[in-house]
């Protein structure tokens, strides 16, 4: 009989002292679970930004400006004060308190663009606990849960999060390419964004290469409307398009860029594809002699061991909950799931008939990024 490997620990434990460690680690969850939530209904009732219009407030001030019942009010703002989220003043009865909440936890809560912005983590516990029901079906189906079927509140929380990364760190990514990155800055050439989602990287592109013509493309109808009013926001004028469909269809590609591509991007977008290799051939067929594939993807350990840090916790649920249901609805195919190995993308790059992929030296707490080229 194999030996079976003992979660963190516990290797040391006895059956009732396991038993014990797990009921408390769970129960203990329902803490930070339900603290979450009652974040993204401050988000989504105004809350966070009620307060922070007005300064300081009390429930009924608050309750006015949000048009929201003051009962309400007064116990979400008794429980984020709670949980130290915001701030109080405790002089006085319930109704007299005054709550503010502090500039740093606002740009935490309120900057889409700061380092720190986290608003997309809420969103995603939400999205996909609208989700679940259709999820825990098809674990009896494997036909999938299609990305669409995930909503706003997911398809907003994956933009959140990766928003800051590509406004304020693509610049330092690009120049592990230098002569791509120089070659950009200096001629008008083609950047293609593969899964481009609400258009955020693809905007950072345009900015970093104002000759550039860059070409977002995403599956997700409702992402490509979106990221087309961020570009009009942006106000990039044509040098920006976007286009849904298939990053794994060279006709899509060819007619895209004809005369083909000096890089190509792909941001924790790999790992969704049902086809990987098959992308990764199509994406490199547009490639102009000098160029590459850049690949922005999760930062997990090479090899499965169920003793796992904390991003191999994170990534697997979400694949669990999220990714790969969505892959699977692609239709046959390899439905890797979040937790993207490297030598999984070793054996794509492979596949295809590719050459790569370099790790660059980039430091990112969440990803790792990779350089794939011609053969």
């Amino acid at each position: 009989m194999n030996e079976h490997i003992t979660y963190a620990g516990e290797a040391d434990l006895a059956p009732t002292a396991r038993a014990e460690a797990l009921a408390a680690r769970l129960f203990e969850s329902i803490v930070p679970a339900m603290e979450l939530m009652t974040v993204e209904l401050g988000f989504r009732r105004g809350l966070y930004a009620g307060l922070r219009k007005l300064g300081d407030a009390n429930v009924a001030e608050l309750a006015l400006e949000c048009a929201a019942s003051p009962r309400y009010v007064r116990e979400w703002l008794e429980q984020q004060a709670t949980a130290g989220i915001i701030d109080v003043a405790v002089d006085g009865d319930a109704a007299a308190r005054r709550y503010a909440l502090s500039s740093a936890h606002a740009e935490v809560l309120l900057d889409a663009e700061s380092p720190f912005a986290m608003a997309g983590v809420s969103a995603f516990l939400s999205g996909m606990a609208e989700t679940f029901d259709a999820v825990v079906t098809d674990f009896g189906r494997g036909e999938g849960v299609t990305y669409a079927d995930f909503g706003a509140s997911v398809r907003h929380a994956i933009s959140s999060l990766n928003r800051p990364g590509f406004t304020l760190a693509l610049g330092e990514w690009l120049a592990q390419l230098p002569e791509i990155d120089e070659r950009l800055r200096t001629r008008a050439s083609v950047v293609v964004d593969a899964g481009c989602g609400t258009g955020w990287s693809t905007i950072a592109l345009a900015r970093r290469y104002p000759l550039a013509h860059v070409i977002g493309v995403d599956l997700d109808a409702a992402s490509i409307t979106e990221a087309e009013a961020n570009a009009a926001t942006a106000q990039l004028g044509e040098r920006v398009r976007f286009v849904i469909g298939d990053a794994g269809d060279r006709r899509i590609l060819r007619r895209l860029a004809p005369d083909g591509a000096a890089l190509v991007t792909l941001f924790e977008a790999l790992h969704d594809a049902n086809d990987p290799a098959g992308v990764l051939g199509s994406l490199a067929s547009i490639l102009d002699p000098e160029g590459a594939i850049l690949i922005g993807d999760e930062k997990v350990a090479d090899e499965f061991t169920p003793d796992g840090d904390f991003l191999e916790r994170l990534n697997y649920g979400f694949s669990v909950l999220h990714c790969l249901p969505a892959t699977i609805a692609e239709g046959d195919g390899e439905a890797n799931g979040t937790v993207m190995r490297a030598p999984v993308l070793a054996r794509w790059v492979e596949e295809a008939g590719l050459s790569g992929p370099d790790v660059l030296p980039i430091d990112n707490e969440l990803w790792r990024f990779y350089r794939v080229g011609r053969p």
